[in-house]
């Protein structure tokens, strides 16, 4: 008996309307374009508007044109599960509201948390329960509403986050693609250098917490730097080499789009030539959970069956991975993004 894989069968994707630009952010903090391209690549990025709109809202979008795509009946679809740091509320689940509002009536669904590295943590989980065999269906999705988190007096922050994110169908084959390998990590001392203080169980709000902005995002950029450099570059290089890839046998890298320095440093590691590098980060900025899909989402006329993949992340937690994924059809066929 062959065995089963995991294989990514369709993707869907869903940026706002609304473009915050560099030159917006001019006249909104201490900064100018210059200073936020040269540093962190980012031209532009996307802001939910609209009252009452979450995260719930851009997986929906994602997740319908997926289905469209895919041609797949709701009802098949047996898990969803969604990336996030920024549900719509704490309970229910983000996921348990994007599969009604799709009509995902036989689903399971629930939310996972791991910041920017989250879509790779869900891609890993959802790709056990098709390997199990006792699933047919998984939709996996990463997204945030970064703009509900951000302080936008804060430099340091506001610059790099924006609203978006995307899905990807899991379904069975038994053909030498899908996702092959995985390698997560994880090191919760690195939480004082990246997090949100205040909202949760140990700090609940107040008054007090609501005027200290401590329900904002909190970074240590340097620190921050330093670890997400090593610890991408380093579980990227580490994947490759256990499955025997060099440069060459690589089509694409698709890195967390966080700083266009540490996927530069990345793709140096592993020998990756830049024209193999999936990048987006000047048109979306760091959507968190939302990078990986969102470029599977514009890369995906480009991608072609047996390519060879490694996916990168490294996010607040702090947590990191990689994935290798051998993809698993042409692209080109059901998009007209090439």
């Amino acid at each position: 008996m062959k065995t089963i894989q995991a294989a990514i069968t369709g993707v869907g994707g869903y940026v706002p309307d609304y473009i915050l630009t560099n030159k917006e952010l001019e006249t909104m903090v201490d900064t100018n374009d210059e200073w936020i391209t040269t540093r962190t690549g980012i031209k532009e990025r996307r802001i939910l508007k609209g009252e009452g709109l979450g995260t719930s809202y851009i997986v929906t979008k994602a997740v319908q044109e997926l289905l469209q795509k895919t041609k797949t009946d709701p009802k098949e679809i047996d898990a969803i599960i969604v990336a996030t740091v920024t549900p719509d509320m704490p309970f229910p689940a983000t996921a348990n509201l994007v599969a009604d509002q799709v009509g995902a009536t036989n689903a399971f669904s629930y939310d996972l948390s791991a910041a920017c590295s989250g879509f790779l943590y869900a891609l890993t989980t959802g790709a056990k329960y098709i390997e199990s065999g006792s699933y047919k269906k998984v939709i996996v999705a990463g997204a945030d509403k970064m703009s509900s988190i951000i302080n936008y007096k804060d430099r340091t922050t506001c610059v790099i986050f924006g609203d978006g994110g995307g899905a990807v169908l899991l379904e069975p084959t038994t053909e030498n693609v899908g996702v092959r390998d995985a390698i997560l990590r994880s090191d919760g001392s690195g939480a004082v250098y990246l997090n949100m203080k205040a909202g949760g169980s140990r700090m609940p709000a107040t008054h007090a917490s609501v005027d200290a902005n401590l329900h904002y995002v909190f970074q240590d950029g340097q620190p921050v730097f330093k670890f997400a450099v090593t610890k991408m570059a380093d579980v990227s290089a580490e994947i490759a080499e256990r499955n025997n890839l060099k440069g060459e046998d690589i089509q694409w890298l698709v890195p967390h789009q966080a700083n266009k320095r540490i996927i530069d440093a990345t793709a140096s590691r592993m020998g990756i030539s830049e024209e193999k590098v999936m990048m987006n980060i000047e048109k979306y900025g760091n959507t968190t959970a939302g990078t990986i899909p969102l470029l599977f989402w514009d890369y995906e006329g480009k991608l072609k069956k047996g390519d060879n993949l490694i996916l990168a992340a490294f996010g607040g937690g702090f947590t990191w991975g990689a994935i290798y994924v051998k993809w698993a059809y042409d692209g080109a066929a059901v998009t007209n993004k090439k």
